[in-house]
């Protein structure tokens, strides 16, 4: 089976209706979208990724996801400036093996929506596409300091998905960076 028409599209080319879930109206200014080829079971990926609290393996800003039930979580992310943000989120389509989507809830700090899908290419393995629409905090100036710190959205969910990709195939994620717990081990100058 192939994959649907839609991922022959530019990432860049999804519209609004493509990552909304439901009719409500919404005020997002800006979508988003990422693919990635990981050598792993579509059923595993989703497996993986349906259980949100794995994902703070390997999302990098995501602080804490707590999972209320099946439908409902809390996110926790760091934002530029040693901010944090948060928001509830609503699972509003599920298709086992297939597509996870969601959106904020009423009155969330950060308004967002959007899908990830996974299509098995046979002999290549799984095509994920994440799109997301979003209404950044603050406005356009809040995007350019999101920007200058590495911490806007369509720049992290680029990074991320290469991450989740490296962890699938893997099973770690490979860094020059330090963890905190590494730094607090290093022997001080004599």
């Amino acid at each position: 089976m192939s994959a649907p028409d839609s991922i022959d599209a530019p990432a860049t080319a999804a519209r609004d209706g493509d990552v909304r879930t439901s009719e409500a109206p919404r005020d997002e200014k800006t979508v988003i979208a990422s693919v990635v080829t990981i050598a792993k079971p579509a059923q595993e990926l989703y497996d993986f990724w349906r259980d949100f609290s794995n994902l703070t393996k390997v999302m990098e800003n995501i602080e804490r996801i707590d999972v209320h039930d099946p439908i409902r979580s809390s996110w926790i992310v760091k934002a530029p400036g040693d901010r944090m943000v948060q928001w509830d989120s609503l699972v509003t389509a599920d298709e086992p093996g297939r597509l996870i989507a969601w959106e904020s809830v009423e009155g969330s700090e950060v308004r967002n929506s959007g899908k990830v899908e996974f299509h098995e290419v046979p002999d290549r393995g799984t095509v994920v596409r994440a799109v997301i629409a979003y209404d950044p905090p603050g406005g356009a100036i809040a995007q350019f300091f999101a920007k200058l710190f590495q911490r806007e959205p369509a720049l992290q969910s680029r990074r991320d998905l290469r991450r989740f990709k490296q962890f699938m195939e893997t099973g770690e994620i490979s860094t020059s960076a330090r963890t905190r717990a590494q730094a607090t081990d290093l022997p001080t100058a004599a």
